[in-house]
């Protein structure tokens, strides 16, 4: 072969190369768009079966993704939430064992962004005041990420009672949300609020519940999203009121559900199903319960 003929080819073949990865790079930036875009629509949904069959394809699709790039933030932070969500409304009701392997998946991909911060990547594995002083470098741009790592992660405790190991971890869980919290309060309806509602909620006083302090942190939720938000009704129910034994409280949260329309707020009208889902399925249980 002609020198010149040579490098003609391999000049052909590198511009090739060049030429795929551009293309690779321009293929997975618009998949970002199009995955946000995706998971809006999905929470306007509300046909259930509808939405379970669309969000598992869209978790390996996003999965596939994370192969090609896998140092994408906004990647990383739609797995760690499509996980949790994914588990909670269709899951958990269903399988414990289940949900807790995906809670789990859930909070690694979260953990894959929060490792980037060196504050960070060793104060996760250490004491809760080492999470806590680490978290204090942090500023309101990483509440996302710290907001779902968290969701998966307690979610994953909830799921996990019996493993002493996974309840050792609670506290940082409870850092992790206070962060939040203080950072963006209003985040993902309040989710902070609800979530630590839930956390003293559920829990006897003997090992750790504050009825009381639960029932602020819900009706600062419902404050926050005008009440529109109806998951914070079902955990309230199922968490504060079985727990006190308030059954009055447990049936007017439930009608509260029962009687909201799920075009109330059209964003979360997919949550808003599932929380219709999960207010049947607990009222079916309010002999046993009570």
């Amino acid at each position: 072969m002609h020198p010149t003929n040579g490098m003609r080819i391999l000049t052909i073949l590198l511009a090739a190369t060049l030429l795929s990865g551009c293309i690779q790079k321009i293929a997975i930036g618009s998949m970002g768009t199009i995955m946000d875009n995706g998971f809006e629509v999905l929470n306007e949904e509300q046909d259930l079966a509808l939405a379970e069959s669309a969000i598992a394809s869209d978790l390996k699709l996003l999965e596939s993704v994370l192969r090609s790039d896998p140092e994408n933030d906004r990647f990383l932070l739609l797995a760690s939430m499509g996980y949790s969500s994914y588990s909670l409304g269709f899951v958990e009701d269903d399988s414990l064992k289940r949900a807790a392997a995906l809670y789990l998946r859930a909070k690694e991909f979260g953990m894959r962004i929060l490792r980037k911060h060196a504050s960070l990547r060793d104060a996760l594995s250490r004491g809760p005041d080492d999470l806590r002083s680490a978290l204090a470098t942090l500023s309101k741009d990483d509440v996302p990420a710290v907001f779902w790592t968290a969701t998966g992660w307690g979610s994953y405790i909830a799921a996990s009672l019996t493993d002493p190991e996974a309840l050792a971890d609670l506290p940082k869980v409870e850092i992790m949300m206070r962060f939040v919290l203080e950072k963006d309060p209003g985040y993902f309806y309040s989710g902070a609020n609800f979530f630590l509602g839930t956390l003293y909620g559920s829990r006897p006083k003997i090992l750790g519940g504050d009825p009381d302090a639960s029932r602020k942190y819900f009706d600062e939720c419902l404050r926050r999203t005008g009440g529109k938000f109806l998951m914070a009704y079902v955990y309230m129910a199922r968490s504060n009121a079985v727990q006190t034994q308030d059954r009055e409280l447990f049936d007017r949260c439930l009608t509260a559900v029962d009687t909201t329309s799920l075009d109330v707020l059209p964003e979360a009208r997919l949550s808003n199903a599932v929380a219709k889902r999960k207010a049947a399925l607990l009222r079916a249980r309010a002999d046993e319960l009570f």
